[in-house]
Formats: structure tokens, sequence, C-alpha cells
């Protein structure tokens, strides 16, 4: 009896020591709930949205040494796929990078913070030109900070080449056949087809959208596959002699291989320019607004600049290139080049699906 007593008490005892855990636990998680952070500042960390292989992972270990903030990374190949995973609030981001005119629609949905880049210790040495390219979608440079910038052209070994390369025409006249590499990116597609037309990349008619359609119907026999990222190294490893590409890529292909080249097309391409923003989800804008300016920081855009090879709009970075890489179209582009090129814009959402729409039948086929 006295056996069974005991027993009784040891139940009751613990009884109450689990309702007074699961009361503390209650407790505690209020209380963490009412603190302010991204991704909750007990962690102290910041989630961080960009595109693949676009930042020099040892940045990301540099600023969880020097801040103690806790770096979560995530990556999106292309706008369309990182604006849909952003999106479906599945993850919480604090900031993320992507292109000027998916930034330019997330400005319009009011998925961004203002910032007031001027309150940081390194933004000032971000080139006027680029804070004025950025207005073209942020028109008072509240939302957007510039990070890489650059052009679309045509990545070419000039050893297989038949005469000089500097029309997108070498994609649609059935030379290459088979030889070539076309973006799997539905903008950067229909850029391509639009601007050999004689067209804007920016257009909404249907008419003219349609007519890049025929065409990009009729090259697809002759594609031997749509990239994104992995053009430059099937061209690097001689699998393709031409494909479509970001600059950045271009010049990071040529420096494994000085017969590859690079051309802006004559009828025109796109300027782009991707830029860092904060979310409306990140409650702790001090720890990015930290993260954004630590990118501005020159002896870390220099490491961004060497591992990515994009062109940077960090003033010193420009002004301290070598030799080959002022000489290159890819990293330095002329004057002439970016004046003969577009800048994205948002489409009206009606077009938007119809080149969606467009977009599904080409690859369906």
């Amino acid at each position: 009896m006295t056996g069974s007593g005991h027993i009784r008490y040891i139940k009751g005892d613990q009884e109450l020591r689990k309702r007074s855990l699961i009361a503390t636990v209650i407790i505690t998680a209020l209380a963490l709930s009412v603190l302010p952070g991204c991704g909750g500042k007990a962690d102290n960390s910041l989630t961080v949205f960009n595109y693949g292989m676009y930042i020099e992972p040892e940045v990301l270990e540099m600023f969880e040494q020097e801040t103690g903030i806790k770096i979560k990374y995530e990556e999106a190949p292309t706008p369309e796929e990182l604006y849909t995973k952003y999106k479906s609030g599945a993850i919480r981001y604090d900031v993320l990078c992507t292109s000027e005119y998916m930034l330019q629609r997330l400005i319009n949905e009011n998925e961004l913070q203002e910032i007031d880049f001027s309150s940081m210790e390194n933004t000032s040495g971000i080139g006027e030109d680029y804070w004025k390219m950025c207005r073209d979608f942020d028109a008072s440079n509240k939302y957007a900070m510039p990070y890489f910038w650059g052009t679309v052209g045509i990545l070419y070994d000039s050893e297989k080449v038949r005469g000089d390369i500097d029309s997108w025409d070498v994609l649609f006249n059935g030379e290459y056949a088979g030889d070539f590499i076309m973006q799997n990116s539905m903008r950067d597609a229909y850029m391509v087809a639009l601007k050999y037309l004689g067209y804007s990349m920016n257009t909404t008619d249907e008419a003219q959208l349609m007519e890049a359609q025929e065409l990009l119907l009729k090259q697809k026999p002759d594609v031997q596959s749509y990239l994104v990222d992995e053009v430059r190294d099937e061209v690097i490893a001689g699998n393709a002699t031409l494909g479509v590409v970001y600059s950045g890529e271009a010049f990071y292909a040529y420096e494994e291989n000085n017969a590859l080249s690079y051309c802006v097309p004559k009828e025109g391409s796109n300027l782009w320019i991707d830029c860092f923003a904060v979310t409306k989800e990140c409650k702790n804008t001090e720890n990015a607004k930290k993260f954004l300016d630590f990118l501005c920081r020159e002896d870390i855009a220099r490491l961004n600049f060497e591992y990515v090879r994009y062109s940077s709009p960090i003033t010193a970075i420009e002004e301290n290139l070598t030799e080959s890489e002022k000489a290159s179209q890819a990293v330095n582009p002329s004057r002439d080049v970016i004046e003969n090129c577009e800048i994205y814009k948002q489409l009206p959402e009606e077009t938007t699906d119809f080149i969606n729409t467009l977009w599904k039948e080409l690859k369906a086929e």
C-alpha cells in the first residue's frame, strides 16, 4: 500500500511539473513572439533570397563573423521563379535581389520597404549613373540598391564561327543549326526575337508578340537547348559554338578560354540592373541595412566582382579595372552599346499573361 501510494504521489508531482513546464513554454513563446527581428530577433538571423552563383560564399561568412547575424540563404534561377517562390509565402524573406522589372512589380504591389540608403556608410560608393538607371522603376531611389549590371548578348567561339558576329541573325538564319543555346528565360527569349524584328522588348502589341512567337517556333528545331547559367559552361566545353548569355558569364568564359568572344548585337539588347531590396516582411530593418551596406564596402564589392564577374556599380571597382577588363565589352561596354539597349519594364498583367501563354506553347512544342 505504501508503495502504491508513493507511486501516486510521484505521478501527481510529475503532472504538476508538466503543467508548470507547459505554462513556461507558452509564456516564453509569447514573449519571443513580440520581440522584433527578421525571422525573430532571438536567433538574430537574416533570410536572403538571390540568384544562383550570385555572391561570393566567403562574403556571407565574413558578414556572419563580423556582425554575429546568421544568414539563411535561398536561391532561384530566374526573376519569375524568384517572384513565385516569394509570393507563395512558404518562407519569409528579409532581403532579396532581383531584376528591375520584377522589382518594379514588387514595388507596385507594396511588397518592399522604403529604405534611406543615404543613411548607410558605404552606399555613397555607388556611382550616380546606377542610381539613375534605377529611377526608371524606382523613381525616388527608395527601394532598390544597385548590385550588378550588364547586358545580354552572344557568347561565341571565334575559332569556329564564320565571319564577324554582330547580329541576332546568326540565331535565326539556320547557319548554326543545332550548335547554339537560347536562354531558358521567358523575357530574354522574347527579347532576342523582338529586337531582331526591330521592336521594343517592352512592347504590349500582341501582333508584334505573335510575330516574335512565329520566329521562335521556326527557330526551335535549330536550338540545341534552353539553359540559364549553364550556357557559358557548354560553350567553354566546346559543346556549342554560340549561346545567348548575360555579360558576366561571357567574361568568365573568356578568362577560361581566350578564343571565346562576346557581342551585343547591332539590333540592340537588354541593359539590365539587379538590385537588393528589403521586403515588407522584414521586421529588423537595421540588420537588413547592415547587410546591404556591407555589400557596398569596397573590399566586399571586389570579392563579389572577382567571383561573379559582372559589372559592379561601385565606383572604386570601375576605376581599378585591369586592362583586360577595361577592353572587354562584357565588363565595360561602350557608351554606344549602352545607348542602343533597353531596360526591362514591368508589363501590364494582360501582356504578361499573354507572353506566359506563348512561352508555354513554345516550350511544349
